[in-house]
């Protein structure tokens, strides 16, 4: 195994990368993933490491697009809320201190008011432009770490001693990667089952997500009866004695 810097020239690996550039304004969709001969492994995990850095980079940049346009919304509904409040509320008590009629319109601009509060809570824009932001800081941190666990795994190598052979080497390499795009994959998943939660949509999402893993289905738990109260007991009583 080698830094990725290493292999910075025009490759079979470099293709993700130029299709992900190509495609950077499309949905979030997986990169393909690179095929090539394992003779030379070194390049191979350099090819492996950039597509998964690749990835996650791709989803950093999905997120924190998406929420522009969704924080700009939120703050524009948000703050003609509150104009209309100001304006709902202030009016009225000019025209009272005016001595003038003509307060009907308050309710009207505050009914706008509770307008733009719903629309922001029904379009989802500010729980959505926060989910976003959380999403893309934890794909940050989780890189950062990925960075540095193989940069240790590089100096490891370089420097030695090795701990076992090349290919347990690599084996360990493969299994870091493996483990940083399910970690990746699981936030994506997490931040989506929020989403539809907030439509009543996750159970379902639940029942088929556990059928995409294999997995038993979701079945919402049923309360079961508790345990029945022991009955009370009843001290014995000796029969009556029979006339002796």
């Amino acid at each position: 195994m080698s830094q990725p810097d290493e292999f910075a020239g025009e490759g079979p690996g470099q293709e993700p990368l130029r299709r992900a550039l190509h495609h950077r304004h499309e949905d979030l969709w997986p990169l393909p993933f690179p095929l090539g001969d394992w003779g030379e492994p070194a390049r191979r995990l350099a090819e492996l490491y950039r597509w998964t850095e690749e990835g996650a980079l791709r989803t950093c940049e999905w997120y924190l697009r998406d929420r522009v346009w969704k924080r700009r919304g939120a703050r524009a509904l948000r703050v003609a809320a509150a104009g209309c409040v100001t304006v709902g509320v202030g009016v009225p008590l000019v025209g009272l201190a005016a001595g003038q009629a003509g307060t009907a319109w308050g309710y009207v601009v505050l009914f706008g008011a509770v307008v733009c509060l719903g629309l922001d809570r029904v379009l989802g824009l500010t729980s959505g432009w926060m989910r976003d932001v959380a999403t893309a800081q934890a794909v940050q941190r989780r890189l950062e770490a990925l960075r540095f666990d193989w940069a240790a795994e590089s100096v490891r190598e370089v420097l030695g001693p090795t701990e076992g052979t090349a290919a347990e080497a690599a084996e360990r390499c493969l299994v870091m990667l493996r483990r940083f795009t399910e970690e990746v994959s699981d936030l994506v998943r997490m931040e989506t089952v929020d989403w539809m939660a907030e439509f009543g949509a996750g159970a379902a999402v639940l029942r088929v997500q556990s059928a995409a893993l294999g997995g038993p289905p979701v079945v919402a738990a049923v309360p079961r009866p508790g345990p029945l109260a022991p009955r009370p007991s009843m001290p014995r009583q000796r029969p009556p004695e029979g006339p002796r």
